[in-house]
């Protein structure tokens, strides 16, 4: 049945189930989480990378829908730098929930290399695997050109890499292709449902037209939004992936007993991002040393300015603003992360929001 067929005939295409998500409790739209593996002052990877299996763990127990791990490189706060070993492992230490990169930068790998590492993840757990894929570097660019040695020097052939990725999935290259009789091994039955992540509109837009699921980095380019979302939306074509667009939201959130701790809390994610756009990234720093530094006045106001952007407080009032931020921007699902110090405050953090919403009874 063509995409044609379908939309007469009121079906969805195959791919449709695997990419929308399910809400549970009394949320409104599917809760997912976005996590970085984060390392704090005082703690090592390993410890961190710990930590992220045993909140995967949990956030199966507690009804979030799918869990993702993002690729960063030379950045000592974040211990996710290769998202599809980490995703093997999490794949091990879980059962039920979806898992997926949010995401892969297609510009530092070889789009073979990246069928074969994905394809493989859905062979060990079939039907539960995402793949998201973004065009920035993820890192500076000194880091970047290493990563890049022998691939293209920028992201401006994404959509070229984006279309061979798809074949090599699919593995539909045209006849006379010189890579006609290649193929990614290997192959689960089925393939991993394949995102655009963006944080402007160029992602956006290539996710419409080529009706793909979109998801966009609010918690970093909040500005850009709705503008992203109004563009995916106007330049969305069905396929056969979807029928109509499908979007989800990154969203700094941090829950604890009240707002003032919260805060606290957010604070050391603040100054870590600060760190970072300084050139001068580290561990995540405690609330602490958070308290403790001595900020200039542009730095006040950065901080202050990021903070703004984070849904903070109670499990109510966070609740109450990712509902807020949803009806904004009409989005379909909304992926929480909490990038703070400390494995049980994070712990905490999710916990507290899934309880609020009554997704399950083990939260």
């Amino acid at each position: 049945m063509t995409t044609e067929d379908q939309q007469e005939h009121g079906a969805e295409p195959a791919a449709d189930t695997a990419i929308r998500g399910t809400a549970r409790g009394t949320a409104p739209a599917p809760l997912s989480i976005l996590d970085l593996a984060t390392v704090g002052v005082g703690h090592t990877p390993a410890e961190a990378l710990a930590a992220t299996t045993e909140l995967a763990r949990r956030a199966e127990q507690w009804g979030y829908h799918r869990f993702w791990v993002a690729e960063h490189h030379g950045m000592p706060g974040v211990a996710s730098s290769t998202p599809a070993v980490l995703l093997a492992h999490l794949g091990a230490n879980t059962t039920t929930l979806r898992l997926g990169s949010g995401g892969v930068m297609l510009p530092n790998h070889a789009p073979l290399a990246i069928a074969e590492q994905f394809g493989l993840l859905e062979a060990l757990h079939p039907g539960r695997i995402d793949l998201g894929l973004g065009r920035a570097p993820g890192t500076d660019q000194a880091t970047a050109r290493a990563l890049r040695r022998g691939l293209a020097e920028g992201a401006d052939d994404f959509p070229q890499q984006l279309a061979e990725l798809t074949h090599f999935l699919d593995g539909d290259f045209p006849d006379g292709h010189p890579y006609a009789r290649l193929t990614a091994v290997p192959k689960g039955e089925g393939r991993p449902p394949v995102w655009l992540l963006g944080s402007s509109g160029f992602s956006a837009q290539l996710a419409g037209r080529l009706g793909l699921p979109f998801a966009f980095a609010h918690h970093f380019s909040s500005a850009n939004t709705v503008p992203a979302l109004d563009l995916y939306r106007s330049s969305f074509r069905p396929s056969a992936v979807l029928a109509e667009p499908y979007a989800l939201i990154g969203v700094s959130a941090v829950a604890a007993d009240d707002e003032t701790s919260a805060r606290r809390l957010a604070r050391s994610a603040a100054l870590g991002m600060l760190r970072l756009r300084r050139g001068n990234p580290g561990p995540i720093p405690t609330p602490q040393e958070a308290e403790e530094y001595p900020y200039s006045p542009v730095e006040a106001d950065f901080i202050d300015s990021w903070l703004d952007n984070v849904v903070l407080g109670d499990p109510g009032r966070v609740a109450d603003g990712l509902e807020a931020l949803r009806k904004r921007t009409g989005v379909d699902e909304l992926m929480v992360t909490s990038h703070i110090h400390g494995h049980e405050a994070r712990l905490r953090s999710y916990g507290l929001i899934a309880e609020a919403y009554g997704l399950t009874a083990t939260a």
